[in-house]
């Protein structure tokens, strides 16, 4: 691997590089680089990224997120009605209520 300090410019052959683009991997001089999201990016590869971006449309996400929302209601309404249905299992002599009946405070 050679070192940036012997490299010349993609577009300017006559121009030291001060940087490598991490998309495509060509050295560029300080006219031909930019900063883009805390990366240094060339001009064409800037292009690329802003024509056809890596994340999904906005309308996608608002769509994922009622999915999502619509999901973890689902989620725990089966959770609450399996809850039920176990209570529902318990003997009628758990029900009874004298358990709530007893003079706790006491101390009997």
């Amino acid at each position: 691997m050679e070192d940036l300090s012997h490299q010349c410019c993609y577009n300017h052959e006559l121009r030291e590089a001060v940087a490598r683009c991490p998309e495509c991997s060509n050295y560029f001089c300080r006219e031909c680089i930019t900063e883009h999201d805390d990366r240094v990016l060339c001009a064409s590869c800037l292009n690329d990224l802003l024509i056809n971006p890596g994340s999904p449309p906005p309308r996608l996400n608002y769509i994922t997120q009622i999915a999502l929302s619509l999901f973890g209601i689902l989620t725990l309404w089966v959770f609450f009605y399996y809850l039920g249905q176990a209570l529902l299992l318990l003997p009628s002599s758990f029900h009874e209520g004298t358990l709530w009946q007893t003079d706790w405070g006491a101390g009997k």
